[in-house]
């Protein structure tokens, strides 16, 4: 088996281990064995896997990626790679509109429109540090109006894979835990709060590569 070939399986495994989760939350047996196959798949993907994952051409990826419609990063070795969480959530917004065919195209068009839509009432700041968090705060905010079980599931299991990989300071970890623990709204009030202990926190995330590369750009754009 070839490596693009090996990667393509696990990215599947992972699809699978992260719907499994889904339905069975805060088993610690599925996120461990899914932060495994994590590690070893990498924290992002190259472009030619991202378009085999998505069934779609290259040059279909590589216009997306243009249209500012998924991200691409550097990765350690330099080159533009496309981050694992936002290509699993495509992914999973993909397979919602399956078995009908050509589904990327009216997928991205549907992350436009939802970008568009947002209303973001803090559209100023008062310099590099005060932007990013203002930028933070927004980013949450949108995260905060539309969250649910599922994504605060999913938000635990980002705090287990960074725990395993020593990505996040215990003291940050164990106060994400326990506001995950808590019931949705008072979660919700926390992401959108604008005090400065939010602020600290929001700045180790795991609801980070929650919204679509669309709705981040318009927030990066607009909270200026």
């Amino acid at each position: 088996m070839g490596v693009v070939d090996h990667k393509e399986q696990l990215f599947e495994n992972i699809v699978r281990l992260r719907r499994a989760g889904q339905h069975v939350p805060g088993n610690v047996d599925i996120a461990a064995v899914r932060a495994t196959l994590e590690r070893e798949l990498g924290e992002t993907v190259s472009r030619r896997l991202a378009a085999r994952a998505l069934g779609v051409s290259h040059t279909a990826l590589e216009r997306w990626i243009k249209a500012g419609d998924l991200p691409v990063v550097y990765s350690p070795s330099g080159r533009l790679e496309v981050p694992v969480p936002a290509l699993l959530n495509l992914y999973e917004a993909l397979e919602a509109e399956r078995p009908r065919r050509y589904v990327l195209a009216p997928t991205m068009i549907r992350q436009r429109e939802a970008a568009e839509r947002l209303h973001l009432d803090e559209t100023s700041a008062d310099g590099g540090h005060n932007r990013a968090q203002a930028r933070s705060r927004a980013y949450h905010r949108v995260v905060a109006g539309r969250l649910r079980k599922p994504m605060v599931d999913e938000a635990r299991h980002v705090l287990v894979r960074w725990r395993q990989q020593g990505r996040i300071d215990e003291h940050y970890a164990e106060r994400w835990e326990q506001l995950l623990k808590r019931p949705l709204p008072e979660i919700r009030r926390a992401l959108a709060d604008d005090g400065e202990e939010a602020d600290d926190l929001r700045q180790n995330s795991p609801f980070a590569g929650m919204l679509s590369e669309p709705e981040r750009r318009r927030i990066v754009r607009e909270v200026v």
